[in-house]
């Protein structure tokens, strides 16, 4: 009788055993899917603020153009930026902020039609278009179309590269 009762207790402690360790399975898998949901969540609400902000830039740069707001250039392009103007040539930022000072002696207006995010982990790619009007030249009314390359870098979002082109604006369709 005392080896079944010693037994019974053996398997009693292992089927205990067993349950407590499915028990805690099932509880890490529970936290593992929890931390995942919430790191995924934390990321798109990362990748929104992002987005608004690049968005935002675009936009205070595009109007930069016109009212000559230097501070909007220097804020968002990198020390070690480099871009590519319509004619091919290759300028920095030192002189972007130069030629932005003196952009409203040559522009009336310039405003953002449009302009698309997309992100590859601490590097993003915004493409979009600006309307503007010249004081004088040839063309007086055209659009910059252009690509900008952002990356986080100490936790600051900064443009690195761009390259812009002169298109027409579209030809509005008649109304029927």
């Amino acid at each position: 009788m005392t080896n079944t009762l010693t037994l019974q207790k053996y398997l009693a402690a292992s089927v205990a055993t067993t349950l407590a360790k499915t028990a805690l399975f099932w509880f890490l898998i529970a936290i593992a899917l929890i931390s995942a949901i919430w790191a995924a969540r934390a990321q798109q609400s990362s990748t929104a603020e992002a987005e608004r902000y690049i968005k935002e830039s675009e936009s205070q740069w595009a109007e930069s153009v016109a009212n000559g707001d230097t501070s909007v250039v220097e804020r968002i392009l990198a020390d070690d930026f480099l871009g590519v103007d319509p004619d091919g040539n290759l300028y920095e930022k030192a002189k972007m902020v130069a030629d932005t000072r003196e952009a409203p002696k040559e522009f009336i207006s310039n405003h953002l039609n449009d302009v698309k995010v997309r992100f590859f982990g601490d590097t993003a790619v915004a493409q979009g278009d600006e309307s503007w009007v010249r004081r004088t030249g040839t063309p007086l009314r055209a659009r910059f179309v252009w690509t900008d390359t952002w990356i986080l870098r100490n936790g600051k979002w900064q443009i690195v590269a761009s390259e812009d082109l002169i298109a027409p604006e579209p030809v509005q369709k008649p109304a029927n």
